[in-house]
């Protein structure tokens, strides 16, 4: 039987990798993705009648909870400080919007909740991201009620973003002749193609 998928975080780097593939994927037969605003219709290179784009506010998800009756919530919602322009900015994005997700995902009980957390994610960690992360970790693996809940944890990313972070753009200099000295244990550390990343987590989902 098909799958009905509910991606929030679309527009990012996994994201719209992970739209067009899961248009290709031919499990499931729609593609809801909860925007900030609309796209244009060239965004996905997969252009697909799976995709529903629906423009939300996210400081008023609870609203939305209809939406998370999808079978499988994917949730590649991430920014970073300079971006947000505080600490307190980032955490509602990365912490509060992924932890309210996992909620209306068990509310409305879909069959599984996939996540993009960090390599290093530890909530006892000095360093502030990194500390988010582990406690949203902590937070919604520790969710009663929550299916299949699981993170992925991809190192620094590769890929085309539109607007490229300097350490990212950095890996992508170095990954390839960085990338075979990570060895054992490293390999964690390894920058990770954003391709991979998205398929990763249609792997982690229940079928």
């Amino acid at each position: 039987m098909s799958k009905t998928a509910l991606v929030l975080g679309a527009t990012g780097l996994v994201g719209k990798t992970l739209v067009e593939q899961l248009c290709r994927d031919h499990r499931y037969r729609t593609v809801t993705c909860l925007l900030r605003k609309p796209l244009t219709n060239d965004f996905f290179q997969q252009s697909s009648a799976k995709v529903q784009p629906i423009v939300i506010d996210f400081e008023k998800l609870q609203d939305y909870q209809g939406y998370f009756g999808c079978d499988h919530i994917f949730v590649c919602l991430g920014t970073t400080i300079k971006k947000a322009g505080n600490k307190s900015a980032f955490r509602k994005v990365d912490f509060e919007y992924v932890h309210i997700a996992a909620q209306l995902a068990r509310a409305q009980r879909a069959l599984s909740f996939v996540w993009i957390s960090s390599v290093g994610a530890n909530a006892k960690s000095t360093n502030f991201y990194l500390r988010v992360k582990g406690e949203l970790e902590n937070a919604i693996l520790g969710t009663s009620g929550l299916n299949n809940a699981a993170a992925v944890r991809p190192s620094l990313l590769l890929g085309e973003r539109e607007e490229m972070r300097p350490a990212e753009k950095l890996a992508s200099i170095l990954s390839p002749f960085l990338s075979p000295l990570l060895l054992g244990s490293l390999r964690k550390y390894k920058p990770v193609d954003a391709v991979e990343v998205a398929a990763q987590m249609i792997r982690l989902q229940v079928f």
